[in-house]
């Protein structure tokens, strides 16, 4: 085992065995990409697959920070341990988190059980980079109960939260039509449960009645919004969770009836939508069984472990795409640079995929030749 090796595998030792400073230690070398962080995470990989992982994502402004605070807050009075990993916008000229030194979660300063982390988007598309999910198994391999990650809230590109996190929240203000709007564009396809934060402000019963009518179009354009039928209830008609919350769920007779049809049919999940007043902790206690009803159904469904197998052939792919990225970049600068390249197709000397194929030629060979 050479030097290095050893330093990682002491890190990871020390991490494993509850020591906060490697932790912290450990995020930094896995966000900075600095040399041993790859086997630091797979060392980790083992120990991963505790922890409830959720994602909270949203329109700036929505109060992402404060219910996060309040959900750990929730978390830390059960007796559980929380990680927090806040992906934020990246500096255009360090690529670090340009809000990284904004206070936060207020109501756990000082608490060793509560784990924060801000980290940059690094400009990947969803607010999401390779570290942040990197971090998570960090947080994991820890022993934290729960990881909530706090995205940037930059409309349809956060689907990407949705390769990380098991669960998915996502929030919007009262009276905020464009933020409907952008739910249209395509966020709403990755909420699980859906959270009208500030709850106390004009509007709020409008835009959950938006909000459900939209959840009902998606899985049904020929719903109504009073067919009763949401996720709690369709989950604890199926036999599991918790009788009668899901926030404006009408646990009535349509699934009563659903369920006397197909008694036999697998748990269903429809996106909840719920209120909250994260500055007062309003909403919170419901918001927490909501998420929990979630995890019991996706347990109950395979679709917790489905959602893991998925992830994985998503890491794998990332993996190799930037791998291979980095070993064609190499070999365009053995040539000269993407530079001549580009000056030889303005002159018409080649054209671009004339280029690709000769760059990537020297790969096909190489695959080919273990094929033979």
């Amino acid at each position: 085992m050479t030097m290095s090796r050893a330093v990682e595998s002491d890190l990871v030792e020390r991490l494993l065995d509850g020591e906060h400073r490697a932790l912290a230690r450990a995020i930094t070398k896995i966000e900075s990409q600095s040399p041993g962080y790859r086997d630091i995470v797979s060392e980790l990989h083992a120990h991963t697959g505790d922890a409830s992982v959720v994602g909270i994502t949203g329109s700036p402004g929505a109060g992402k920070s404060t219910l996060v605070d309040k959900l750990a807050k929730h978390y830390r009075d059960q007796g559980e341990t929380v990680g927090v990993i806040a992906v934020d916008p990246s500096s255009p000229y360090t690529g670090g988190a340009v809000l990284g030194d904004r206070i936060r979660m207020a109501s756990n300063v000082g608490d060793m059980d509560v784990f924060f982390r801000s980290m940059s988007a690094r400009g990947q598309l969803g607010g999401l980079s390779t570290a942040t999910a990197d971090a998570v198994k960090a947080l994991d391999a820890f022993g934290k109960d729960r990881i909530i990650i706090e995205t940037v809230g930059a409309g349809q590109n956060e689907v990407d939260v949705v390769k990380t996190a098991d669960t998915v929240v996502v929030l919007v203000q009262p009276g905020s039509g464009d933020d409907v709007q952008m739910l249209k564009a395509g966020i709403l396809e990755i909420g699980d449960v859906f959270v009208v934060n500030k709850a106390d402000m004009e509007g709020a019963s409008r835009t959950v009645a938006e909000l459900q009518e939209m959840i009902h179009l998606r899985d049904d354009p020929r719903a109504n919004l009073d067919t009763g039928h949401h996720g709690a209830a369709a989950f604890d008609d199926a036999g599991h969770g918790h009788d009668g919350h899901g926030g404006h769920a009408d646990t009535g007779d349509t699934a009563d009836t659903e369920t006397d049809d197909s008694a036999d049919d697998p748990p269903v999940w429809t996106p909840q939508v719920l209120e909250t007043v994260a500055t007062t902790g309003e909403g919170i206690d419901e918001l927490v069984e909501t998420l929990d009803d979630h995890r019991d159904y996706l347990d109950a469904s395979g679709e917790l472990a489905e959602k893991a197998r998925k992830r994985a052939g998503e890491e794998i792919r990332q993996l190799l795409r930037s791998d291979v990225n980095r070993l064609l970049e190499a070999e365009l600068d053995r040539r000269g640079g993407v530079e001549e390249f580009a000056e030889a197709v303005v002159e018409k000397e080649t054209d671009p995929y004339a280029v690709a194929e000769d760059v990537l030629e020297p790969l096909r060979e190489c695959l080919d030749d273990r094929d033979d």
